[in-house]
């Protein structure tokens, strides 16, 4: 990636940030793509995403800071990060916090651990871990899952994590009825946030979610 269209994607990419109210300086940006050259490199050999074309990896980064803005406390836990969304791109635009990646799958907790070397993230920790088997010393602040598991279930696998402050942020589909529905007595919901995010056609939608008192 290099001059004009370097330029020109940086300065997309922050331009569909700021509509998701998330202001990135050139730095962050250029980590942000950073990631991405990464991931696309990475993937020839380990195809640890679907999504291989650029503008679709792109999305990846956007639908990750959609939830910038609802991330609370210092310590934010990444369950099912996969190749590290949406923990990398929040741990770049959110120094001050700590975060832990958390994946079952090797080789893309390998991939986050890179990255996180390459780009100098000392607030992440990669963890290869099934989440339901972690007994964390002190609950996370902040629980984050992105295309994890449904709603019920996701909740289940967390619980070890989570205290009565944690905030869980479950990122779904629009349609969240039928997971609500069977939402456990222990779990109180907050908020459902509609998002939307540039370029992406399908609606967005993230359930704020915590322990009941």
């Amino acid at each position: 990636m290099g001059g004009g269209a370097g330029n020109a994607e940086r300065a997309r990419l922050i331009e569909d940030a700021g509509v998701l109210g998330v202001s990135l300086t050139d730095a962050q940006a250029e980590s942000l793509l950073r990631v991405l050259d990464e991931l696309a490199r990475w993937n020839r050999t380990y195809n640890l995403t679907s999504v291989d074309d650029r503008a679709g990896i792109t999305h990846h980064l956007l639908d990750s800071l959609s939830i910038a803005p609802h991330v609370a406390g210092e310590t934010v836990a990444d369950v099912g990060t996969g190749a590290g969304f949406p923990g990398l791109p929040l741990a770049i635009i959110q120094p001050t916090r700590r975060f832990t990646l958390i994946d079952s799958n090797n080789k893309k907790i390998r991939f986050v651990a890179h990255v996180a070397r390459s780009l100098g993230l000392a607030n992440v920790e990669p963890l290869h871990a099934r989440v339901e088997d972690l007994a964390p010393p002190a609950p996370f602040d902040t629980v984050v899952a992105r295309a994890f598991a449904p709603l019920p279930r996701l909740l289940e696998q967390v619980r070890p994590l989570c205290g009565p402050r944690t905030r869980v942020l479950a990122m779904k589909s629009a349609r969240l009825d039928e997971e609500l529905i069977s939402l456990d007595a222990a779990w109180r919901l907050d908020e459902v946030i509609a998002l939307q995010v540039p370029g992406l056609a399908a609606s967005r939608a993230l359930a704020l979610l915590r322990l009941s008192e």
